[in-house]
């Protein structure tokens, strides 16, 4: 109905409730809530906004279920009770379906059944040249490779992640609730014998209205006013930021900044990072999980080696967060080495290898790419060439240019030897770049039916065996690169075991014995399925695999400040929880010492009051009040009418009855006086 709110005569929805919804209210009888939803957010950059909103209360439409053209024909024109809430699998999900709503008045909004496997044909709502506006070619460095002109690395992106919607889109997966809003559909929106539905009829409602509006320089704006004068400020959007994680082989003084005398650094980088349409429904497999389980597993695999037999060189490890959305993490990095703010300089780099894309490499096929404009240049030439003495991989063509990566922002700065390694040669093997179906189902990391989790943690996978072999070659490969001895290079193996199980932990369940044994018992309260928080995980996992153990107590451990041979310049110090022994619920913790540091992935555009800046990342979130999407059952216009007028009516005579009470009281109410004398 045009009112978009329930008739308070249909006091229960006649469907089966989820379970745990009773009906101890006349909410609850009204509404079926749905807890398992994923919105679409709004995001703003310094030009303008993109993704999704509702109204205030919400936005209220009729349910349909989207299923053929002929459906579509219905919510854009033909159907009789506007406006409609879509609900569509995923196979309609679209970049021309979607247009196609939005251009329309009819549309209240949009839900989306995503089921287990993506469409055959691949689907991606990224861009097909990704962060082609911030990396290092531009019409003043390589022009001829600026913009995807020689090779389009995504060719399945639609874009479609970067319109700016004016109704809600929700997420929810194949499910109960699924089923709970198509019987619903079934059994109050489906007209008898091609007849137009008639009432009562399934509406939903989806509420997710965004504080933000325009771009960022507006937003922030409105940030500075609430905070200078209010008390308690409401700000509207929040910059996206998170942590970059590092580690070395030799540790670095975190208290000394900028330049090291003497010291030459190797950096192995990856992004920890991904996005899809939806908010917080990001599982990453291919384009980011498997970067970086590779190069966990090449520190991890470095650390027998470099403890008896250290490479000349010294080698920084770097995850980098908010790589998505143009290169938050590494340009915050390369910002920090030009200003004096990190632990080493420009200058300390020797060379740089990224691990992008590789889990989907055919055939142990793996390709390495080299940026042909510093090529140019015969000392870097040389440099990158000897990167890959140990690495059985192919070259693409030197005219093509690099693919987005972490490493365009340091050319930027400056041109430093480098490569990045990937599955692909030029387009990306990746079909769900950015989307909900880049997940462990995309990667086989499948497991037979019957085991149990903790089996199924320990179930050695064929795509765990692939990406220990590349992180094997990475290990290899870094540690030659560093100045290690060839005669040492066969010691270094990944482990297939600890590879499978951060591919079960970072893309099945994080909520595991393993992952539990790793991290503070802090973090242990917040693992949930599927992961929400990597930044963390990778810094306790990365500490695992590059510190040792301390015989420290959990007080000592997080104050080691004055106990001899023990610095927090050097080190972080972690006190986890430990394995839980058998018959027991509590782990027996133990500290762990690494040169493992966290540091902030936020864009310099923000420090330097630059919102509207080219050089740096300009993306914020916008603040929301209440996400919530609930089914329930509409009257007619005519009923709510009536309904209305009754009500009016009823009003209008009590008043009158009232004022008519009120006005005769006297003789309504009246008692005839006691007399003052009482006999005995």
């Amino acid at each position: 109905s045009e009112s978009g709110q329930p008739s308070l005569l249909l006091t229960c929805l006649h469907i089966c409730p989820l379970p745990g919804v009773g009906c101890s209210s006349v909410q609850q009888k009204i509404y079926v809530q749905l807890n398992k939803t994923f919105p679409c957010v709004r995001l703003l950059n310094a030009t303008h906004q993109i993704g999704c909103q509702s109204s205030v209360s919400g936005d209220t439409g009729v349910l349909h279920v989207l299923e053929t053209e002929t459906d579509l024909d219905w919510v854009l024109s033909s159907g009789p009770n506007p406006p409609y809430v879509v609900l569509m699998v995923a196979e309609h999900f679209n970049r021309s379906t979607m247009m196609k709503l939005k251009g329309s008045a009819r549309v209240a909004g949009v839900a989306v059944v995503i089921s287990k496997a993506g469409p055959a044909q691949g689907f991606s709502p990224h861009h097909s040249c990704p962060n082609q506006n911030s990396g290092v070619y531009s019409d003043s460095y390589g022009p001829e490779l600026a913009g995807c002109n020689v090779t389009v690395w995504n060719p399945l992106g639609n874009s479609l992640s970067y319109e700016d919607f004016r109704f809600p889109i929700f997420s929810l997966h194949e499910g109960e609730e699924a089923d709970v809003i198509r019987k619903c559909f079934l059994d109050h929106n489906r007209g008898v014998n091609g007849s137009d539905p008639a009432y009562p009829l399934c509406a939903m409602q989806l509420a997710s209205h965004m504080y933000a509006v325009k771009d960022t320089a507006t937003c922030m704006r409105r940030n500075d006013i609430q905070s200078r004068f209010s008390i308690s400020p409401e700000f509207v959007c929040d910059a996206l930021a998170d942590y970059n994680v590092w580690s070395s082989l030799k540790p670095l003084n975190n208290s000394g900044k900028g330049h090291l005398d003497g010291e030459s650094v190797v950096i192995a980088a990856t992004r920890l990072d991904s996005r899809s349409f939806f908010w917080n429904e990001a599982p990453g497999g291919e384009s980011a999980v498997g970067g970086f389980v590779t190069l966990l597993a090449a520190a991890q695999a470095l650390r027998a080696v470099v403890e008896d037999h250290p490479p000349s060189q010294n080698i920084l490890f770097t995850f980098f967060q908010g790589e998505t959305f143009d290169y938050i993490g590494s340009s915050r990095m390369v910002y920090d080495m030009e200003n004096g703010k990190f632990v080493i300089d420009l200058d300390n780099i020797h060379s740089l290898v990224e691990i992008g894309q590789v889990a989907l490499h055919r055939n142990g096929q793996l390709w390495l790419h080299s940026d042909p404009v510093s090529r140019r240049n015969s000392s870097v030439r040389s440099e990158s060439t000897a990167l890959n003495l140990s690495l059985s991989v192919a070259e693409p063509d030197v005219s093509q240019p690099l693919p987005p990566s972490s490493f365009q922002r340091f050319l930027r700065a400056r041109p430093i030897p480098g490569v990045v390694l990937t599955d692909h040669m030029s387009a990306f093997s990746n079909r769900y770049y950015e989307s909900l179906y880049d997940d462990a189902e995309y990667l086989n990391v499948s497991y037979p039916s019957g085991l149990s989790p903790e089996e199924q943690l320990e179930y050695v996978t064929d795509t765990a065996k692939t990406l220990a072999e590349v992180a094997t070659l990475v290990a290899r490969s870094l540690y030659k690169q560093a100045g290690g001895l060839d005669d040492h290079l066969s010691s270094i193996n990944a482990d297939p075991k600890i590879v499978t199980q951060m591919l079960y932990g970072f893309l099945v369940q994080s909520n595991n014995s393993w992952f539990r044994s790793l991290v503070s018992p802090d973090i242990v309260k917040n693992l949930g399925d599927p992961v929400k928080m990597p930044t963390w995980l990778v810094q306790y996992v990365l500490a695992n695999f590059t510190g040792t153990l301390r015989n420290l107590t959990q007080t000592q451990c997080k104050n080691p400040e004055d106990l001899e041979g023990e610095s927090k310049d050097l080190y972080s110090y972690f006190w986890v929880q430990g394995p839980v022994p058998p018959n027991s619920t509590q782990g027996e913790g133990y500290c762990v010492r690494a040169p493992v540091r966290l540091v902030k992935a936020h864009s310099p555009a923000f420090e330097l009051h630059q919102y509207s800046s080219r050089d740096y990342s300009t993306w914020t979130e916008s603040r929301w009040k209440q996400i919530q999407a609930r089914i329930f059952l509409v009257a007619s216009r005519d009923l709510e009418m009536l309904t209305l007028g009754v009500g009016v009516a009823v009003l209008l005579v009590s008043l009158v009855v009232t004022y008519f009470i009120n006005s005769k009281a006297d003789l309504l109410f009246s008692s005839s006086r006691e007399t003052t004398s009482t006999a005995y």
